[in-house]
């Protein structure tokens, strides 16, 4: 079943313009059609189209589901965004289809790109989270100094992934499964020396994410991907509800 996306959907039964224009005008719905709509703060909503209105499709609300976790710790990457903004969309698409809970930029020391554009990236993380079938959208975090953000409070495991020489464990052997996890990514010239042993002094242990030098975009992939591998174990309790939407 197709999902819509409407944020407000338990206080305002109606789907937004652009849901509603797509609902509409490009899969031709009608009144009386069934929809599913995700809130993008963990529940979906089974609704029925009452008044097929571009501009304010009125629904009414059948059911309210709960989706279940569908991973079992916590995900923060904080990542410098590329100059080519296209490989930042690109992580930020496949690292919510694959599961994250929090997106922060970073402005680092040789950070090439200064600033994003929030309402663009809002919008390929709701796609790529009504894509996978998911009701929770990861929370986004504009541009963030990088010397602010590493001395806030943080409970969990917290990496910073480098380049730099140095003896450092695979992020897979030094991370513990089933705690939230806080990884720093830094920008296409890698951190600063200065940056990294000021991470490590507030807290941060620095790790590998093996022998290959990756692209930024690459290197926030793979270890969101490695996160998810060492929890793999968590029971899938999500499943029976994605089989069902779809």
């Amino acid at each position: 079943m197709q999902i819509f996306y409407a944020p407000d959907i338990s206080i305002r039964p109606e789907l937004p313009e652009e849901e509603a224009r797509h609902a509409l005008r490009t899969l031709r719905l009608g009144e009386g059609s069934e929809i599913m709509i995700a809130d993008g703060r963990g529940a979906f909503y089974k609704a029925v189209i009452l008044n097929p209105n571009p501009k304010h499709c009125q629904v009414s609300i059948a059911e309210r589901i709960e989706q279940p976790p569908l991973w079992n710790f916590h995900l923060h990457i904080a990542i410098a965004p590329t100059k080519n903004i296209d490989r930042t969309e690109w992580f930020c698409e496949k690292a919510t289809e694959i599961g994250i809970d929090a997106i922060t930029f970073l402005d680092c020391r040789f950070s090439e790109r200064h600033e994003v554009k929030i309402p663009r990236l809002e919008k390929i993380l709701v796609s790529a989270m009504k894509q996978s079938v998911k009701a929770t959208a990861p929370k986004l975090t504009g541009m963030t100094d990088f010397g602010a953000f590493i001395r806030q409070p943080f409970q969990g495991n917290a990496f910073i992934a480098h380049c730099a020489e140095g003896v450092k464990p695979l992020l897979q052997h030094a991370c513990h499964p089933r705690i939230a996890t806080l990884i720093l990514i830094g920008p296409e010239g890698d951190f600063s020396p200065g940056e990294i042993s000021e991470a490590v002094d507030c807290g941060f242990r620095a790790v590998s994410l093996g022998n290959s030098r990756l692209r930024t975009e690459t290197a926030a992939l793979a270890a969101c991907h490695t996160l998810h591998i060492v929890n793999y174990d968590f029971p899938a309790k999500g499943l029976p509800l994605v089989a069902e939407l779809r």
